[in-house]
């Protein structure tokens, strides 16, 4: 890429070997004199469009753009950004590489050249979403849930195996080593990368987008990222720019220091309250001050990997000291270590006490002596809770009724008590609010050392006072890297997590993302026969309804050491203040204050322990470590030998009898709604994540193709599959269509009959009609994971548009790659200010091929009556090229299209 002529490159060095960069003080000296007062988030993006520039897709006046971002910062505009590598895991990243596969399959059938189908930048895959916490509580569980594991997903490993021979610029890190954003943090990530073009070292600051939305983890350590789904995520890796609008930072000064007792989890969970109250979906966050200047990089980022909750698009850290003594710490090298200081210096990127302040537009402001211990929930991570009202906030929310949030039990309901019995015989008694389920579990906590030697050593403190779990609780721990097992077992608190029930149950997302597998038969049985509203706490980052588990209906963030503590109570109607938490052997009471770790001690505990070699000596055979993925047979050959009765992995249905050409942009006409939804729909709500259950639509399909009910796994472990996703769409049991008043699940009435059925029939019965679909929905659509199939799921519906009153970032990026057009109520307006019911029929006024970004059209809707009214919504399609993917059906449809017809000039020349 020939940048010569725009901005001269400038040399480093360091010991001796020559480093070009692309220097931002250039600009500053010529036409634009306000580089040196940008956000430091700004700057890596200018820099990225300076290096990249090539006057088609990166122009000089996207630079201007970036460069001028504090006159123009308000200026509603797109900018283009070419991230250094995308990250991937398994069950987001499979259905992108299944994708590619499909695209070299379409150009095959075109005699196209399949090699053109390549990634051509760095793309890291790690399997971290498939493990199941199977079995847990005892020293075997992460072997015997990895030999499940294997068992269970060994079609999608196979086609995983064979993608890393075949697709070139394509690693994958095998299962059983940690949770991708841990070992972004501790191996992937370089700071500062560098590459070779044409015989020099060229560097530039890391950078990458992640198809899942806790990429922003990454943030804490100084590098811009953030979440996308698979369908922008392919594009990236085919070379396509990812265009967005020019973004706002908000500037979060921190200042004053953590108190004694209180954790990086609870600051997390307090300005993740503080950013969802005030607003900042689709800005960037950039922290500062010198509250941060304390702050651990493991610290930072807790804070940065919740920006998906707190609605931003990143929580960034920019480069400083604690960044140095971070990658120190994970035995990065002196050559390394003195590269990335001295090129984020030169760039005026390295952040200090004494720099002056970047230009923020709105500066939010935190004293972290305000911060207390607090968690979250029980349906929204924004959702705090001070520790020490959780009881009274528990017991406000279990009488409160349905329609306001909470969960309408009577004062008879609440006192119900269930007595059981265990396999070996032993009874205990569970009722409403007893905590069945303890997992230390996430990207978010299990990869800070603090708060797991907090945990371990709250652990110790217990055992040795003699308290243990109820039986009922079902305990685990499923640390983010293997590191966290090497220093917890050399400090020897293993054995006391392990005493309480807390043994390793697998190396991945685990519960959190809902692959939190069976409760014990009696407990569950209990839950379903007495319809008990049970808890779960764990140190999660996400606990929307229906997530976690699906007999578990409260669900509550909360630290490791706090996720012991309600462990060892077996309740969330406890107030540690005032009540004990337990006996001790002498029948005396045990108060939370007399087993919680101080930070001195916990300091003390990791001085000891952590220490790099520990990181080296995991990471440097870290794609050799798993024997049994290494085993794998593996096909070969660039394209892939689809199997049809394979219930994991299928060719996708989106490319086939693709057209040379996308058709016309026109309105939609007698349409009907699938779906009327409300408020905070996630992308949970929309595509499940957790297990597959028996009697679903899906769990039906894959049992009639010989799928036995213990194999049935879980959603997200087949997404390779659009046969299981399209009948698990909008299928979550807990999503409530308003079109059927009083119902959960994925149901909807079918027009004009009236009939009531599933989403998937109905849609079926649509089809065969030929009546195109429409959602309906309140604000915050789509909030959640950047989950793909949420998108590809609602437009295997037949659902043709989508109309909300405000769409999350990500998932609204979706539905354009996919081809479904989002629309937005303006002016206050919503469904319930039209009184729309849903059995309307709609039809456009004003699509055609000359829409443009942000475009007001009406929608005309006639209800059964016969009465007819119209609709004012804005064309959610943001930028030109948003337009593009929507004219061409979606991305992979532009891109397939575009590079078929480069190959035919080629071959016309």
């Amino acid at each position: 890429m020939d940048t010569k002529g725009y901005i001269e490159p400038k040399i480093l060095k360091i010991n001796e070997k020559e480093y070009t960069y692309y220097p931002l003080q250039s600009l500053q000296k010529g036409k634009f004199s306000h580089i040196s007062r940008l956000p430091y988030s700004i700057k890596v993006l200018l820099e990225a469009a300076i290096r990249t520039f090539d006057g088609e897709s990166i122009t000089e006046d996207h630079i201007r753009k970036l460069a001028d971002w504090t006159l123009n910062r308000n200026i509603n505009e797109e900018v283009p950004f070419k991230p250094a590598r995308i990250l991937l895991h398994d069950t987001t990243g499979l259905p992108a590489i299944v994708d590619l596969a499909a695209m070299r399959e379409t150009m095959n059938r075109a005699r196209g050249d399949v090699s053109k189908i390549n990634p051509l930048i760095p793309v890291d895959l790690v399997v971290d979403h498939s493990v199941t916490v199977d079995y847990f509580g005892r020293p075997d569980a992460m072997e015997l849930n990895e030999k499940v594991n294997m068992e269970r997903n060994m079609e999608r490993f196979r086609f995983l195996r064979w993608a890393q021979n075949t697709f070139n610029n394509l690693e994958v890190i095998p299962p059983a080593t940690g949770i991708m954003h841990q070992i972004n943090m501790e191996y992937l990530s370089t700071v500062a990368a560098t590459k070779e073009e044409n015989g020099k070292t060229i560097v530039y600051p890391d950078s990458l987008v992640g198809t899942d939305s806790h990429t922003t983890m990454i943030n804490g350590l100084g590098i811009v990222a953030w979440g996308v789904g698979g369908i922008e995520a392919e594009a990236a890796m085919l070379g396509q720019p990812l265009y967005f609008v020019t973004p706002e930072v908000v500037g979060f000064r921190l200042t004053g220091a953590i108190q004694e007792g209180v954790t990086s989890t609870d600051l997390a969970l307090t300005i993740t309250n503080i950013l969802r109250e005030k607003g900042v979906v689709g800005k960037f966050v950039e922290f500062f001050g010198e509250g941060v200047s304390s702050m651990s990089v493991a610290d930072r980022a807790t804070v940065a990997n919740m920006a998906p909750e707190y609605g931003a698009t990143m929580g960034f850290f920019p480069v400083d000291k604690q960044t140095i003594n971070y990658l120190r710490l994970i035995g990065r090298n002196d050559e390394q270590i003195s590269l990335i200081e001295t090129y984020y210096r030169l760039q005026g990127m390295f952040m200090e006490e004494n720099n002056q302040e970047p230009d923020y537009p709105e500066v939010i402001d935190l004293d972290l002596n305000t911060v207390v211990p607090s968690l979250a929930g029980p349906k929204r991570p924004q959702d705090r809770i001070d520790l020490t009202e959780m009881k009274q906030k528990y017991n406000e929310i279990i009488r409160k009724p349905v329609a306001e949030g909470g969960y309408g039990l009577s004062e008879e309901a609440i006192k119900k008590e269930v007595h059981i019995e265990d396999e070996n015989g032993k009874t205990s008694v569970i009722k409403n609010g007893s905590v069945v389920l303890a997992a230390i579990t996430s990207c978010t906590n299990t990869s800070n050392p603090t708060v797991l030697m907090m945990a371990g050593l709250l652990a110790k403190n217990a055992v040795e006072k003699g308290l243990t779990k109820p039986d009922f609780v079902k305990s685990s721990l499923t640390p983010g890297s293997r590191v966290v097992t090497d220093y917890l077992s050399e400090s020897g608190l293993m054995p006391y997590l392990e005493k309480l029930g807390f043994h390793i149950a697998g190396y991945g997302c685990a519960t959190c993302i809902g692959n939190s597998g069976p409760l014990p038969f009696e407990v569950s049985e209990a839950i379903t026969q007495q319809d008990l509203t049970v808890a779960g706490v764990l140190s999660g980052n996400r606990n929307f309804e229906g997530r976690v588990h699906p007999q578990i209906k409260a669900n509550y963030l909360a630290s490791p050491p706090l996720v012991i503590a309600y462990a060892l109570a077996g309740k969330v109607d406890i107030n540690f203040s005032t009540e004990p938490i337990g006996f001790d052997s002498l029948k005396q009471p045990v108060y939370l204050r007399d087993i919680w770790p101080s930070s001195q001690e916990t300091q003390k505990w990791l001085g000891d322990t952590l220490r790099p070699e520990l990181f080296r000596s995991r990471y440097q055979n870290v794609h050799d470590a798993n024997e049994k993925w290494n085993q794998i047979d593996t096909p070969e050959g660039q394209l892939f030998e689809w199997d049809e009765t394979s219930t994991y992995v299928q060719e996708p249905p989106f490319l086939k009898d693709l057209s040379e050409q996308p058709a016309n942009i026109v309105d939609f006409k007698n349409v009907r709604t699938l779906a009327l939804l409300g408020h905070s729909v996630t992308t949970d709500h929309l595509s499940p994540s957790g297990a597959i259950p028996a009697e679903s639509i899906a769990g039906i399909h894959l049992r009639n193709q010989g799928v036995e009910r213990k194999d049935l796994n879980s959603y997200p472990s087949r997404r390779g599959n659009h046969d299981v996703m399209i009948r698990g769409a909008l299928a979550n049991h807990r999503i409530r269509n308003h079109m059927v008043p009083g119902s959960e699940g994925g149901v909807t009435k079918y027009l004009p009959s009236g009939d009531v059925m599933s989403m998937y029939r109905a849609s079926l019965e649509y089809k065969k009609d030929g009546t195109p679909l429409f959602i309906i929905a309140g604000k915050e659509y789509g909030t959640g994971s950047s989950r793909d199939w949420a998108a590809k799921g609602t437009l295997l519906l037949g659902v043709k548009a989508v109309i909300a009153e405000s769409f999350e970032r990500i998932h609204r990026s979706n539905l354009v790659g996919m081809g479904v057009l989002p629309l937005q109520f303006v002016n206050g307006e919503s469904a319930q200010s039209f009184r729309i019911e849903g059995t309307e029929t709609f039809q456009t006024i004003g699509l055609s091929n000359k829409v443009h970004p942000g475009q007001m059209i009406k929608i005309k809707a006639v209800r059964e009556s016969g009465e007819s009214f119209e609709i004012d919504v804005m064309v959610r399609l943001d930028n030109v090229i948003d337009i593009e993917y929507y004219r061409h059906g979606g991305i992979m449809q532009k891109v397939i299209r575009q590079l078929m017809s480069k190959s035919s000039i080629s071959k016309t020349k």
